[in-house]
């Protein structure tokens, strides 16, 4: 029943002048209940609306209604008159983050409702013409316990006791609805003449005002930012956002109330790589507002259109507030990109409508493609076009499409009337095509590096070269198009090109250069250059210029004494991937072992040193020293003190990470791990618990923690992704041969629950070495055409990057 693109090309050219209004009565835990008006005028007799999984079903039309379940079809309406549909549902709350979605905090049994919302969801919470191209005005009103505090898109017009009202919206998504319901605890503000907030749970409120200081700032200056890059003002009345549990995403652009993941507000200290995180995805998500909320997209071809604006923005305006983003940008967000293009399932940024003819191939586009490779192309047209047309352009198309719907011939339409270069070219070059190009470096014999493109676009970027000491000797930009471009003054020099991370292209360095720069990557001053050397450094073992163990002896060598935890934690965390997709099963442990003694000197070298910010690194190596220590008694030392080493604490997530390392070393019992999860008393302590227990060596423990995946119809998603973690011990393959089968086999089942759940399901492929004949049953079953289409991509995908690369 996946919405196709025919079906919403004939209903977005019947309906018109749509509009809603939704009552919404929470009060009830087992169900709510969805009271919903929806008016507009039909230009034909037919049309349906989505409405999924309703029970107790009442409807008023002006004409017959038929519902199987998800579609509720009108017939016989009349024509070109408004029209009124009355709609009365009782709808199941969810516990897979995609609907309605209900949380109990453990720490104090407090309750707590989410819409999380978006592609294909929107008619989980209320009957609605589900696509983006009809967007309408709404009227929200909430009954809820009159304790609790309710949110949705637009400021509180009135509220009695257990009832709230709010003010109409202008033109939004039907999918973008916001409601937020529970014992928020809240600061609100005002700026710039609007009402400003930030909520998180209650049990978090310690949290949320140890942080409300940055959290204040960071909005307000993201806020005045936009207002000086954007001639549009900001859309909406109100701007709160909702730190909420459970959420399937990073977070969401809901108009006027942007809901994040709760993991965003952790205990403990607040690690540098983590407040330059929140910064940009405050960013992104204001930018939201404009790139998406307001001009929306027409159809999924063009996710790119809100996606990688917000994604370029976010990263942009995160750095002119004073963060590294573009060095995460070019450190953790490209290697995705790169990734991403790299298998059978890349599609151009901007496909063609066609190329997406339905929402379930729709729902794929949310990837690595449309977020880090869409981003770095934005940046490299701003480079090549040059800021101030790019911004021309930008503002000539909010400005065009302020509550509208615009694809991407509007957006080449609105570039073209500010610049003389030729945008269409730009576009079909680097938006319609797939792949990544590489810029490769050569020698000649009088030692005049020679610059030389393998692909088919013109690349804008900067080229550093350094002397034997690893000094910058030059700095100079170039456009790299078919022509090979000798550098005679760098003669002699080591050469990196895109040393400002301006474009998306792979890097292949001459040997000399990649000798001397990666021999002494730590030591190059620039923290971008290092970032692009350690992304090529990855890159190499995915093309298999580099062995796996080649790569983990570069870690040991240069990244304990790397200086910035936003290039050291993104670098370990691939590594960790890299070994349990690339390793045999008989070296996964020696390859740990590598990666736990980079970890522990980064560790010692972070501690020894008297160089600001050293407990920031000695945090950054924590977690992969917890997932690969292999010393039991250390382990078991730092647990007790609470801290890895004096004056660096043991932070929670760090702390249960080490304790699934112990119970996957078999050296933490069940009881060891329920006295923990019983201090603790968090959800994510029973997160914890639930990842240790799976993580055990026993073949009981693993069939419980399969058995809790498979069978338990109301498992929510962070409990089905602990569990796998702790299942998928790249060292236990041996007890988990009938567990990958099983996967197989259930999985395609189990993805009926919903596309939020199919996703997880895809995120929990078995992260361990698998044999040749295991591959093969997960190439049987895709051939089968029985693997649903979210989750056949994900399998597609985890089987590429396991031939993508050398042993």
């Amino acid at each position: 029943m996946s919405l196709t693109l025919a079906e919403a090309r004939t209903r977005a050219a019947t309906v018109h002048a749509v509009s809603y209004d939704v009552d919404l009565d929470l009060t009830d835990t087992r169900s709510f209940t969805s009271r919903t008006t929806v008016r507009f005028t039909s230009n034909g007799t037919e049309t349906f609306l989505e409405l999924s999984d309703a029970d107790r079903l009442e409807v008023s039309a002006p004409g017959p209604t038929s519902y199987d379940g998800r579609r509720l079809q009108l017939h016989d309406l009349p024509v070109g008159v408004p029209v009124e549909v009355r709609v009365r549902a009782e709808l199941p709350y969810r516990s897979d983050g995609a609907g309605m979605h209900a949380f109990v905090d453990p720490v104090d049994g407090e309750r707590y409702l989410g819409a999380y919302l978006g592609l294909d969801l929107a008619q989980r919470v209320y009957p609605c013409f589900d696509q983006p191209d009809l967007k309408a005005p709404f009227r929200v009103s909430v009954r809820a316990d009159p304790a609790w505090t309710v949110l949705a898109n637009a400021r509180v017009e009135s509220r009695e006791p257990g009832r709230w009202r709010f003010a109409p919206t202008p033109p939004i998504p039907g999918a973008l609805l916001a409601i937020c319901a529970g014992p928020w605890h809240s600061a609100t503000w005002e700026h710039a003449g609007l009402p400003f907030g930030w909520h998180a749970r209650r049990s978090l409120g310690a949290e949320l005002e140890r942080d409300l200081p940055e959290l204040r700032a960071t909005t307000e200056a993201c806020f005045d930012h936009f207002a000086g890059l954007f001639d549009e003002p900001y859309p909406f009345d109100s701007y709160d956002q909702v730190m909420v549990p459970e959420l399937n995403w990073g977070a969401q652009e809901l108009p006027g109330c942007v809901i994040l993941r709760d993991e965003l507000l952790p205990r403990g200290a607040v690690t540098e790589r983590l407040r330059g995180t929140r910064a940009m995805i405050i960013a992104h998500e204001m930018a939201h507002m404009w790139f998406g909320d307001s001009m929306s997209l027409t159809w999924w071809e063009d996710t790119w259109l809100q996606e990688s604006f917000a994604d370029y923005m976010g990263y942009r305006v995160a750095e002119a507030l004073g963060n590294p983003a573009l060095v995460e940008l070019e450190i953790a967000r490209k290697p995705w990109g790169y990734d991403g293009d790299a298998r059978r399932s890349t599609h151009p940024v901007a496909p063609r409508a066609e190329e997406v003819p339905d929402l379930d191939v729709a729902a794929t586009c949310f990837d690595a493609i449309s977020y880090a490779k869409g981003n770095a192309c934005l940046r490299q047209l701003a480079t090549w076009l040059g800021d101030t047309e790019f911004l021309a352009g930008v503002n000539v198309h909010l400005s065009r499409f302020r509550f509208g719907n615009a694809t991407l011939a509007d957006f080449v339409d609105s570039l073209d009337s500010v610049t003389d270069r030729d945008v269409r070219a730009w576009t079909q070059a680097w938006l319609r095509r797939t792949g990544f190009d590489t810029i490769g470096v050569t020698r000649r014999p009088d030692g005049v590096p020679v610059l030389h493109r393998e692909g088919t676009r013109t690349h804008a970027v900067t080229v550093t070269a350094y002397d034997d000491r690893l000094r910058t000797v030059g700095t100079r930009r170039v456009e790299l198009g078919e022509e090979p471009l000798a550098l005679p003054e760098y003669a002699g020099a080591a050469l990196c090109p895109n040393a400002g991370g301006e474009t998306f292209a792979a890097l292949r360095l001459d040997p000399d250069s990649w000798d001397r720069l990666g021999g002494g990557l730590s030591r190059v001053e620039d923290p971008m250059v290092r970032a692009v050397l350690w992304s090529t450094a990855y890159r190499r073992v995915r093309a298999g210029e580099s062995s796996l163990h080649e790569h983990l002896e570069l870690l040991v060598d240069q990244l304990p004494a790397e200086p910035l935890p936003v290039i050291i934690e993104p670098t370990l965390q691939r590594a960790l991937r890299l070994i349990s997709e690339l390793a045999a099963p008989g070296q996964v442990a020696d390859c740990r072992r590598l990666l736990a003694r980079c970890a522990a000197a980064g560790l010692a070298d972070a501690t020894a040193s008297t160089h600001p910010g050293g407990d920031q690194r000695a945090l950054a190596f924590a977690e992969t020293l917890a997932a690969t220590d292999s010393e039991v008694r250390r382990m078991r030392r730092r647990l007790a003190t609470g801290a890895l080493s004096p004056g660096v604490p043991l932070l929670p997530s760090v702390r249960w990470r080490m304790l699934a390392r112990l119970a996957e070393l078999g050296a933490a019992d069940a009881a060891l791990i329920e006295t923990e999860r019983r201090r603790d008393g968090t959800a994510e302590g029973d997160l914890g618990a639930l990842r240790a227990l799976a993580a055990r060596p026993l073949p009981g423990a693993k069939a419980d923690a399969w058995r809790a995946i498979a069978e338990d119809p109301e498992v929510s998603n962070r409990s089905v992704t602990a569990r796998a973690a702790g299942l998928w011990s790249p060292e236990q393959t041996e007890l988990l041969a009938d567990h990958v089968t099983a996967y197989v086999e259930t999985a395609p089942r189990l993805a009926a629950r919903g596309p939020a759940f199919e996703g997880v399901l895809g995120d929990i492929f078995p992260a361990i070495p698998l044999t040749a004949a295991q591959l093969g049953l997960f190439r049987a079953a895709l051939d089968s055409g029985r693997v649903p289409v979210v989750l056949a991509r994900a399998w597609e995908d985890a089987l590429d990057d396991r031939m993508c690369g050398a042993t």
